[in-house]
């Protein structure tokens, strides 16, 4: 697959910023506002290097929204990313996908996606599947470590394999 062509949702709370410390957590330098967020020296400022070896179209999938841009971008080393906005009917019934998935669905338009969140499960999958008719990969990241070498290694796996023929 062309990489360059697929999107990359990402979503920053359990995600970037894990829930749990990271072993070896490095102080950020402060850099621009923080968003009253105790929990930014979590990021890994090398995510946004890795994220960006990647090859995909970097996308904010995330309730920061905007905030994402000027809070995070700036201490990932990423620039300003487009965001997708939600609408204010997030109400899923029970066993429905995560009120996110429909969403992005929708914003990824047919293009191949892959959607990096520590909220995502099987129903997301399922009906990702069945009603997205491009490649797609959601994959949950472990709320506590964050986005971690082996959920990239996942991702360019699924990036450098085939693509199967319809």
């Amino acid at each position: 697959m062309d990489p360059g062509r697929c999107l990359l949702f990402l979503d920053v709370d359990g995600t970037l910023i894990p829930f749990a410390d990271r072993p070896g957590d490095r102080p950020l330098t402060p850099t621009g506002p923080d968003h009253g967020n105790p929990l930014l020296h979590r990021l890994d400022p090398d995510d946004g290097d890795r994220l960006t070896a990647l090859g995909c179209r970097l996308v904010w999938a995330t309730t920061w929204l905007h905030d994402a841009n000027e809070v995070l971008a700036p201490r990932l080393g990423l620039p300003a990313l487009p965001v997708v906005t939600w609408p204010d009917d997030d109400e899923q019934p029970v066993g429905w996908p995560h009120w996110k998935t429909t969403h992005l669905v929708r914003w990824a338009a047919g293009r191949p996606f892959v959607w990096l969140d520590d909220e995502i499960t099987d129903a997301d999958r399922r009906w990702i599947a069945r009603h997205h008719r491009a490649r797609a990969l959601a994959h949950r990241v472990d709320p506590s470590t964050g986005l971690t070498e082996a959920d990239l290694a996942m991702v360019r796996r699924w990036l450098d394999a085939p693509v199967p023929v319809a």
